[in-house]
This record gives structure tokens, C-alpha cells and sequence, in this order.
């Protein structure tokens, strides 16, 4: 029997690594496939991920490799989807193709969208795991899924980024979440640095997000946004700093900011693309790792105990749109939990105390619908906080959470005097 694992980021694929460690796959005597994806706007252009050099300390945990990419060329995968005519013909070619006659489980990520839903789709009447790509795993589920897909779903995996905030992900089709034990994580990504080697020094690192691609941020917005950061990390006093950008992004943001480090009298150096960001961490001992909202906040806090800072909260609280989008769990759990770092370099502790709660009352209000039993959280959170930045007022009004303004009364009927005048004037 087979288990087929699905991962399009080295992070996902640290997190399997983890969970086999940690035996929560099973014995290690079954075959073990891993199918990857590079789902970058370009993929022909990027390093697939079982190429980089980390991949090394993987490596033995996968008895092979598939490269989605290759099955389906030139089609992309994060687009591609067959037709419901098409699926039982694809699904016993791929079977036999892929050499996968009998799977036992299916372990994917990101299932609500291309790839993995694609997968799922394939490879019909196998149970699956869905482990977690971060703190989106906090956000409602973004889309309704086919009850021949979540009926498969046993649990989700995941890492416990924020302790006593277990993830929202599927708990609306009652799926179970199961956390890895932290150590296992830790101990993977060591073994990932030492295979990547030396990496950039820096007193600060600086985590990019690719914002502008979501359509959240303009390019202009997002250059704006990273240089905040640098010009903060300076304030601060930090003279040498590394910028990871985004696996999406590039490299030219890195080259302007390396311009502006120069002209405050910085250094700044970027870090190689197929790296993760926690290898950065754990090769050595930081003095502050800064970024707008990324899950490498927390796991460079959680797991490396390492000082963390954000910039940019309040922007992405008020651009994010439509308020159902499922990154704005991610931005309020970091704008709540994680000091906000200023322009003039001081740090400004959250005033958050009841991070759970805030969490799942902006978890109703974008999915009211799906999630009505969080109804009584919310209310209970929305009165003793008033609408605070995480909520739009409009939306409360629409959910009863917050009285609607009382409408202005009605103008009094005119009298024949002054319909008169409005004819006369008309």
C-alpha cells in the first residue's frame, strides 16, 4: 500500500517530514511517494523543490518522487482542473502512469484549490489527511467543498503556531485538527540548514510577502511596505540585515532595498530564494525578525525563541477585501499577538488579551453562515471591545452584533403654500 503526499512549498514539506518523525503517517515500512508542484507564475523558470539543496535532509523519508508539473505540461497547476466528463478516464490513466495501483492515504495541502483539490478529485475513494500551510489554517474554510471530497477527510494536521487557538480550517464538516509535536519541526528544519550550508549574516531579518500578486497591495504599495521595514529596523539600531523575500517575489525588490539600506548606512543582503526562512533562524541567533504578517513571525518565535516585530497591520486590515478573504485571520492573529514595530524603532507590545476570542469573532463575521455556533463569541467579544479595527460596521449592523444607527425622521409633508412656491420655482 502506498501513501501519496502532495507539497508545492518547502515548508509544506518540512511539516511532512515532521509528522512522519513523528509517526503520525504510520510505520515507515509502506511505500511513500511525494508529488510536488511549482506553482510560481513562471514554474519553468524556477528550482522545483526536491532540487534545492535542503531537500537532501528530506530525501530518505520519500521512496520517490513525482513532478506534477511534468504529468500535466504545459498545463499550470494552480489552473488546471479536468472536466467532471474527463475525471474517471484521467483518474485510472494517472493511476497507471504514476505506477500508484493502490493508495492507501492521501496527504495534501491547500485543499480547496488546484492542486491538491485536483488531486483529491483524481484519486477517488481514498481517505485523506490535509496538513496545515501556516496561519491560514486559522481562517474559515474559504470555499464550500463537494461532499465526495470532505467526506474523505479524516483530520487536519498542523503546526501549533498559536497556543490555545487551535485552527478553524474544515471544523465546519467536524474534521479534527491534530498538532505535531514542536520538537520534530525544530529538528527537521536543523537538518535542512545543515544541507543548505552557510548562509547571510544579519542582526535582523526581514521577511517579505508577495502582496502585490493577491491583488491586495500595489507593486508601489508593497516596495513602500518593506522599505518601512528596513527604514524601522535601522531606527532600531541594527546596521546588518538579511531580507528573505518571498518564494514568488524575486529578486528585484531585494536589489532596491539593498539601495536604501546603503543610503541609511545599513547593509542589507538577500537571502537565496529556494531557502527557507526558518533555516535562517536556526543557523544562528538573530536580535529581531520583521514582516508584515508572515507565518515565519511565529514560527521563529514559537520554535527558535527568537524576538519578533510586524509592520503593516493596520494597512492590510483596511485593504484586504472582500472581508471573507482568508488572510485577514492571519493579519489579526499577528496584529493581536505580536509587538508592532514603530517608525522610529521602538517596539509597541498588543493590547490584545483574549486572542481566541477575537479570533473567532472575525471568523463569524466572515463566515457567519458556516460558523453559527461562533454567534455567541462574537456578540460576547463585539460588546465587551465595541467595533474595533479587526471589524467593519456595516457588517456588524448586517449581523445584529451591533445596533443599526436609528434613521433620520421622515421630512414633514409640505403644504399647499409650498407646493405652490416648488411649482412657481420649478
Amino acid at each position: 500500500m502506498t501513501q501519496v503526499f502532495y507539497a508545492s512549498r518547502f515548508f509544506g514539506a518540512m511539516t511532512l517530514a515532521a509528522g512522519i518523525d513523528a509517526g503520525v503517517f504510520g510505520p515507515a515500512s509502506r511505500e511513500r511517494v511525494l508529488i510536488v508542484s511549482g506553482n510560481d507564475p513562471i514554474p519553468e523558470i524556477a528550482l522545483p523543490l526536491h532540487e534545492t539543496p535542503g531537500y537532501a535532509a528530506l530525501r530518505e523519508r520519500f521512496s520517490r518522487v513525482l513532478v506534477w508539473n511534468d504529468v500535466i505540461a504545459p498545463l499550470h497547476p494552480a489552473d488546471w482542473k479536468p472536466r467532471a466528463i474527463e475525471t474517471p478516464l484521467l483518474s485510472r490513466m494517472f493511476h497507471e502512469t504514476l505506477g500508484l495501483p493502490h493508495i492507501e492515504e492521501l496527504i495534501l495541502e491547500s485543499i480547496v484549490v488546484p492542486p491538491a483539490r485536483v488531486l483529491a478529485g483524481l484519486f477517488k475513494d481514498y481517505p485523506i489527511t490535509v496538513y496545515s500551510d501556516g496561519l491560514m489554517a486559522h481562517s474559515p474554510t474559504r470555499d464550500p467543498l463537494p461532499r465526495e471530497i470532505i467526506g474523505r477527510v479524516e483530520r487536519l494536521l498542523h503546526l501549533d503556531l498559536v497556543p490555545g487557538v487551535d485552527p478553524l480550517l474544515l471544523t465546519e464538516y467536524d474534521v479534527p485538527s491534530q498538532p505535531l509535536p514542536p520538537g520534530t519541526f525544530a529538528d527537521v528544519v536543523g537538518r535542512v540548514a545543515v544541507a543548505c550550508g552557510p548562509q547571510p549574516e544579519g542582526e535582523a531579518v526581514i521577511l517579505g510577502q508577495y502582496l502585490s500578486a493577491l491583488g491586495i497591495l500595489t507593486p508601489d504599495d508593497e516596495f513602500r511596505l518593506h522599505a518601512d521595514m528596513v527604514k524601522a529596523v535601522v531606527a532600531r539600531g541594527h546596521r546588518t540585515i538579511v531580507f528573505k523575500p518571498h518564494p514568488a517575489c524575486g529578486k528585484h525588490q531585494g536589489r532596491e532595498l539593498t539601495r536604501l539600506a546603503t543610503g541609511l548606512g545599513a547593509t542589507l543582503v538577500t537571502a537565496p530564494e529556494d531557502v527557507p526562512a526558518e533555516v535562517l533562524f536556526a543557523t544562528r541567533r538573530v536580535s529581531l525578525v520583521v514582516s508584515c504578517f508572515s507565518t515565519g513571525l511565529m514560527t521563529a518565535r514559537r520554535f527558535f525563541g527568537l524576538p519578533v516585530a510586524t509592520v503593516g497591520t493596520q494597512l492590510l486590515l483596511e485593504r484586504l477585501a472582500p472581508y471573507e478573504n482568508s488572510n485577514r485571520v492571519p493579519v489579526t492573529i499577528v496584529d493581536a499577538t505580536v509587538p508592532r514595530l514603530e517608525a522610529d524603532g521602538s517596539l509597541t507590545d498588543p493590547i490584545v488579551s483574549d486572542v481566541k476570542g477575537l479570533v473567532d469573532a472575525v471568523a463569524y463575521c466572515m463566515q457567519s453562515a458556516a460558523h453559527p455556533e461562533l454567534r455567541d463569541a462574537a456578540q460576547a467579544y463585539v460588546k465587551a471591545h465595541g467595533p474595533v479595527r479587526y471589524f467593519k460596521k456595516k457588517r456588524l449592523e448586517v449581523l445584529g452584533l451591533i445596533e443599526k444607527p436609528a434613521s433620520p425622521p421622515p421630512p414633514p409633508p409640505k403644504t399647499g403654500l409650498a407646493r405652490l412656491k416648488q411649482i412657481v420655482k420649478g
